[in-house]
């Protein structure tokens, strides 16, 4: 039996109703705060030393905007590896915080190999992105992820679909993206993954959730 034009309105309708309704809650957020300030992350790390805090540019601070950030040069005998995370209290659903994949080559570094790799954290394994990258002479290793308190993810694509998630059962979208740089060479991968099981570590105990205090 073919639908009536009166129910065929009335589903539209209804339609129309639930999908404002998803986007009107999707847009509900709650800042979170980060318990420890970024720059508490541990300056000795996996036999890493911090040798010096790095500055970033205004026009890419403009282009990220985060809530926090830190940028930081680690040193391990003549090697060197470069931490940066940037945190959001809050976020857009739908959005996804800004990838490496977009701006390295923006930078004039090319991308010739990119795969995943699995780092043990907590009581489990969870996935994180590797990329191998060249500009002219120079070749860099490039591991990324994207952390909040409640998970580790390395795809941008199901970071969106989960925020959208998080946005309509509490409204609360926070979330950082972590990037480590080290040279590439044979031993480069084994001393970044274990740099990075302790940057989770750390990075976790600085995104405990607490709420900004009530003014009065």
């Amino acid at each position: 039996m073919k639908p009536t034009p009166t129910r065929t309105t009335a589903a539209l309708c209804l339609l129309l109703a639930a999908t404002l309704a998803a986007s009107r809650l999707s847009e509900r957020r709650v800042p979170e705060y980060l318990a420890q300030p970024l720059d508490s992350i541990a300056t000795e790390l996996a036999g890493w030393r911090a040798a010096q805090e790095l500055s970033v540019d205004d026009k890419v601070l403009g282009q990220l905007r985060p809530t926090s950030l830190l940028s930081r040069l680690y040193r391990k005998d003549q090697d060197e590896l470069g931490l940066f995370i940037a945190y959001y209290a809050e976020q857009r659903a739908g959005e996804s915080m800004h990838s490496p994949k977009h701006c390295l080559p923006g930078s004039g570094w090319e991308i010739w190999k990119r795969n995943s790799v699995e780092v043990p954290f907590e009581d489990k394994t969870v996935t994180i992105n590797r990329y191998a990258i060249r500009k002219g002479m120079q070749r860099m290793l490039v591991l990324y992820w994207y952390q909040s308190r409640s998970r580790v993810i390395a795809n941008e694509y199901t970071g969106k679909i989960l925020l959208v998630r998080d946005a309509l059962l509490d409204g609360r979208t926070a979330g950082s993206i972590v990037r480590i740089n080290i040279a590439d060479n044979p031993h480069s991968e084994e001393a970044g993954l274990i740099f990075a099981k302790a940057v989770m570590a750390e990075l976790q105990r600085c995104l405990k959730p607490r709420r900004a205090p009530e003014q009065t």
